[in-house]
């Protein structure tokens, strides 16, 4: 980009936001072009100005430097790049990269699924922060088989380590004699809380999948496998996190 861009133009290059999503955030005082109100018809130079919305910089190296990734994460992996236990770690499946990779928040060992990895320290730190709220879907099979009760009280929340966790969407899926496959939807990240929530009201989680990530799902992608994330994809990701309008031109 020229050294004299208009802001909103960088903006939507950048895959924030489209350029009238943008004059929209300026307006409303949300964009500060090193560290002042950006006005319409601000001028920036890409190379040097620090450009932030919402107090997160959007702005920095070149996008094409950064990595965006998902993995089918399999069971029996931790999600860690190096474990002093010698345990098998996520960082072995992501060798091939050929750049460091930090994974997007956590599953457990005995846990699967989509994890997110990027090399974008600002875009990890925006997938995980609270209050954005982004959600996370999982496919869990419990035994025995759930009641009504116990699913409206998880959906409703549970304490966990002394909080109440927030309101989940749980949906059943399949029900089997002592077995029944749940569908969670949450929108927070605490420490093996799907788990938890499921101890908590008398349930033994057998197995537990997350298949989505906000918009992103995890399709047929194979267990032990990753593949880079579309600029669509990315873009969603950020509109999940209120970043921009859903649906919108990037």
């Amino acid at each position: 980009m020229p050294r004299d861009t208009r802001l909103q133009k960088a903006m939507s290059q950048w895959g924030v936001c489209s350029r009238r999503k943008a004059e929209e955030y300026i307006q409303r005082g949300r964009v500060k072009v090193n560290g002042h109100p950006a006005r319409l018809g601000d001028k920036i130079d890409p190379r040097k100005d620090l450009v932030t919305l919402d107090g997160e910089r959007v702005n920095g190296a070149p996008k094409a430097e950064y990595q965006y990734l998902m993995l089918h994460k399999p069971r029996g992996y931790v999600t860690t790049l190096q474990d002093e236990q010698g345990r098998r770690c996520v960082a072995d499946l992501m060798a091939g990269v050929g750049e460091r990779v930090y994974p997007i928040g956590r599953l457990d060992k005995n846990s699967e699924g989509l994890l997110l990895f990027t090399s974008d320290g600002a875009f990890a730190n925006l997938m995980m922060h609270p209050s954005k709220k982004v959600s996370k879907t999982y496919r869990v099979t419990v035994r025995p088989d759930a009641s009504d009760e116990q699913i409206v009280a998880m959906s409703d929340g549970v304490y966990i380590d002394g909080r109440k966790t927030a309101p989940a969407t749980i949906r059943v899926l399949d029900k089997q004699p002592g077995r029944c496959v749940l569908e969670f939807v949450i929108r927070e990240g605490r420490n093996r809380q799907i788990r938890k929530m499921c101890e908590e009201v008398g349930l033994e989680v057998a197995r537990l999948k997350r298949t989505a990530f906000g918009p992103l799902k995890l399709g047929m992608l194979k267990p032990g496998t990753y593949r880079p994330l579309t600029k669509q994809e990315v873009a969603a990701l950020r509109g999940a996190a209120g970043l921009s309008g859903p649906g919108e031109k990037k």
